[in-house]
């Protein structure tokens, strides 16, 4: 977004590209929630970029951080680095709705520590593996008739699983190559739930990024 002519009209896309640094910033804890939904009812009232600037001009790129000298990585500083700083902070979704269609919830978001999906006729998928954690313990609450939730979550997490498949199915089914066991600090997630007529398919796997720093170390790209 470019303050250089302020008077310009803004686009719609420019108002999407505006609210999602919004989403990032509040699932980061850098927003609280009251403020994020003042910013985007403002983002989406805004006509000019001179409106739209300083909704964000006090939020940093996507994915940059301010870390003291000689931090440690969260992957290269040894068993549950990194959990800690994902663990707190407003939830950004307590919930998602299919019905002859679709739902997704991945990237950087703030899972609430009840989260309650329903899917009939449709599908959806909940991916875990970049987001934050509302509280330590959060629970996934899969509901499908005729329908399909997936559930993705990094293998280093403390996983349990406890729904009923009614000719249908509900449980995880990991990769064997994907297993790790919890490490301390980690959330704890439980799914649960029922299926009729359909699935619920609870994974662990790692994200393509984390896989490569795991197998190549802190020196990959």
């Amino acid at each position: 977004m470019t303050s250089e002519l302020p008077e310009m009209r803004a686009s719609d896309a420019e108002r999407d590209r505006v609210a999602e640094r919004l989403r990032e910033a509040v699932a980061e804890g850098r927003l609280e929630m009251d403020e994020f939904e003042q910013r985007l009812d403002a983002v989406y009232k805004a006509r000019t970029h001179g409106e739209l600037a300083p909704l964000v001009r006090d939020i940093p790129a996507p994915g940059s951080t301010l870390e003291p000298a000689g931090a440690a990585s969260p992957v290269t500083s040894g068993q549950g680095a990194g959990w800690a700083e994902r663990i707190g902070g407003p939830a950004t979704s307590r919930g998602a709705f299919a019905f002859w269609g679709g739902f997704n919830r991945n990237g950087r978001w703030t899972v609430g520590r009840q989260f309650t999906a329903f899917a009939m006729w449709g599908g959806g998928h909940i991916d875990l593996r970049q987001a934050r954690f509302e509280d330590r313990e959060v629970v996934i609450r899969c509901f499908t008739i005729m329908g399909g939730i997936g559930v993705t979550v990094e293998p280093d997490v403390d996983l349990e699983v406890s729904g009923v498949g009614i000719m249908g199915g509900f449980g995880e089914h990991s990769p064997k190559s994907e297993e790790a066991a919890p490490v301390p600090g980690a959330p704890r997630v439980r799914v649960v739930g029922f299926a009729l007529m359909g699935g619920v398919d609870v994974q662990r796997k790692w994200s393509k990024a984390r896989r490569r720093k795991l197998t190549e170390g802190p020196e990959a790209s």
